[in-house]
């Protein structure tokens, strides 16, 4: 396969000493590549080497069998838009002044702005959904607001490929979500390749068709989301020894409580997840169950509790299940019926609370 873009052995680092070796990329036209790894890891450094910010120390970087690394900067201008975390600071310039530092490469010798060029710069405000903001004072803008006319001027610039340190920063939710659609629509329509880093691992997840791990002085992985979210590679990556992060929901659990489980949860159907967490904030710890494995409560409840009684997928609770949790439930002080639906295969978690009443533990609901 040819791909569009690709390093060769590409190493990074500053003053000619190697803070990563080795990287090589390979994609595909129009698709979205997101480095992801600590804070100081070298995400940056490899952003900023991709786009000749800083030099590489050695290898090679190709978009279309072009090598960047040595081409004209007018040509690279063209080829390759970049947005860093770098503040920029401005005198007196309107949004539209600083949309418009992208057409730079397409003007003449004195920088007029032809008609295309005020068509493209209007056009790729309003695809931020900041024409409104033209001719307003950048300086004036909140910090995500600037983030926006900062992507703008990388869409004026209508390049090939895109390089982005951090794009979500500074946004809330709404404004992180309307971002990266944009980059879904760039790369889906104008088939501009995306190498990005973020650290929102479960947006990167959701928008990426490749990610990176970046940690150490090597890659410790290149994939689909698939093949490199495997079990524990967050908690591996980013040394995370207290709390998990879900890979099924993509988000972040904290610590779980330590110590012999106070109170027992009758649970399913994501009734208990509250609970959960309510007692988690406390550090009070707790035992589940019965839970089925592909249940939503078990996904929370094994990541803040290492007292879980399950039952696999679609099969009926053992007799075995129920003697395990109703051992648990008369150890506690409390037992919590999270409520739900009462089925077929679940009526045991009915059985466990009567358990409780007749040998009178506390039912809280």
């Amino acid at each position: 396969m040819d791909f569009y873009f690709k390093t060769s052995d590409l190493s990074v680092g500053y003053n000619k000493s190697i803070l990563i070796r080795d990287i090589n990329i390979k994609l595909e036209k129009g698709k979205i590549l997101t480095l992801i790894g600590p804070n100081g890891s070298g995400k940056s450094t490899i952003l900023k080497s991709i786009a000749r910010q800083i030099p590489a120390v050695c290898g090679s970087v190709y978009i279309d069998k072009m090598d960047i690394l040595s081409c004209s900067l007018k040509t690279m201008a063209k080829t390759v838009s970049v947005m860093l975390t770098d503040r920029i600071h401005t005198d007196i310039m309107t949004c539209k002044d600083v949309v418009s530092m992208g057409r730079y490469p397409y003007t003449n010798i004195v920088g007029s702005l032809s008609d295309k060029d005020k068509e493209v710069i209007f056009s790729s405000l309003e695809l931020v959904g900041m024409q409104e903001k033209a001719f307003q004072d950048f300086n004036t803008l909140s910090d995500g607001q600037k983030q926006r006319i900062l992507l703008a001027r990388a869409i004026c610039q209508q390049p090939e490929v895109f390089i982005l340190d951090e794009p979500t920063a500074f946004l809330d939710i709404k404004h992180k979500i309307e971002l990266l659609d944009i980059l879904s629509f760039l790369t889906r329509e104008k088939k501009v390749t995306v190498i990005m880093s973020l650290h929102e691992i479960d947006l990167a997840s959701k928008i990426s068709d490749y990610m990176m791990c970046v940690k150490g002085d090597t890659i410790e992985g290149f994939g689909t989301p698939d093949e490199i979210l495997k079990e524990n590679t967050i908690e591996k990556l980013y040394d995370i020894e207290k709390g998990t992060y879900n890979m099924d929901f993509g988000s972040v659990e904290l610590s779980k409580p330590e110590g012999t489980p106070e109170v027992f949860i009758v649970c399913g159907g994501g009734y208990g997840i509250p609970y959960f967490r309510a007692l988690q904030k406390k550090q009070v710890p707790f035992a589940a169950g019965i839970i089925f494995q592909n249940d939503i409560d078990y996904q929370v409840a094994s990541k803040l509790s290492d007292h879980v009684v399950s039952a696999p997928p679609f099969e009926p609770v053992t007799e075995e299940l129920f003697n395990a949790a109703a051992d648990l439930i008369l150890k506690c002080d409390m037992v919590i019926d999270a409520g739900g639906n009462e089925g077929t295969f679940n009526h045991y978690n009915r059985k466990l609370l009567e358990l409780a009443e007749k040998n009178n533990i506390q039912i809280k609901n």
